[in-house]
């Protein structure tokens, strides 16, 4: 996939990690304005990078390769009995709908959300500007995917559309909610519109195995790792996919 390699990339400067705090963060960071579009951004999922507003970039660290980028299959995705116990909770009360505009309840669904659920984060105390650089691009399709409780707005997953997969970029939600687990709820959400659009893969984003918060994402399988620019099967460990060929 040298066709889809940047030819300009910047290094940032170290900064503490706020997933391993005795750890130092460095990320690597494309330059390459020929990068900034649908089709060069979904070459660049398949080799670890990611995004964050309009700027992407992948992990660089110093003495540390904790992360490793997550993807599912879709078609290959089938729920445990857990996760179809938690789909099936949401009754005829709830909807789902895909929109590919910003609503104006989004964000006091977002503040409300980072000040009852991390206050002890990076994004606490929530604004509507940081709001704004860390979810929205200009140059990447969108798809808010809402969960509706009758008429409110209790859930959105923010997903970057590509032409062959999606990318999870955030989840909010109401925490008045939390009894119906719909972290999970959302991510089933994901997968099920990424089946229904035809989509290969979701992208799950970073998964490091010794941080707590991120042990939810291997609870949905089949899932591939990006280890070593190998893409590998998470649970037998072996090689699916090279990416950089």
């Amino acid at each position: 996939m040298t066709e889809h390699f940047p030819s300009k990339i910047g290094l940032s400067q170290q900064f503490s990690c706020s997933y391993l705090p005795e750890q130092q963060e460095q990320l690597l960071v494309i330059l390459d304005h020929n990068c900034y579009t649908p089709e060069r951004f979904e070459g660049l999922l398949e080799l670890g990078f990611r995004r964050s507003g309009d700027q992407i970039y992948r992990p660089h660290c110093p003495k540390c390769n904790a992360c490793q980028s997550l993807r599912l299959p879709t078609y290959d995705f089938t729920q445990s009995k857990s996760q179809k116990r938690k789909w099936n909770k949401l009754n005829n009360e709830f909807s789902i709908v895909e929109s590919h505009e910003e609503r104006p309840n989004y964000y006091p669904l977002y503040e409300k959300y980072i000040s009852l659920r991390h206050r002890d984060g990076s994004m606490f105390p929530p604004n509507h500007l940081q709001y704004e650089s860390f979810l929205f691009c200009r140059w990447l399709p969108i798809t808010f995917i809402e969960l509706w409780h009758f008429d409110k707005l209790v859930a959105v997953a923010v997903t970057d559309t590509m032409p062959n997969s999606l990318s999870a970029i955030y989840t909010f939600f109401d925490p008045d909610y939390e009894s119906y687990s719909l972290g999970t709820v959302m991510i089933l959400a994901q997968i099920d519109y990424a089946q229904r659009a035809k989509k290969q893969y979701l992208y799950l984003g970073y998964q490091i195995d010794s941080c707590k918060k991120m042990k939810y994402k291997s609870h949905y399988k089949p899932a591939q790792r990006f280890i070593n620019d190998i893409w590998v099967n998470s649970d037998t460990n072996t090689t699916k996919k090279t990416a950089n060929k």
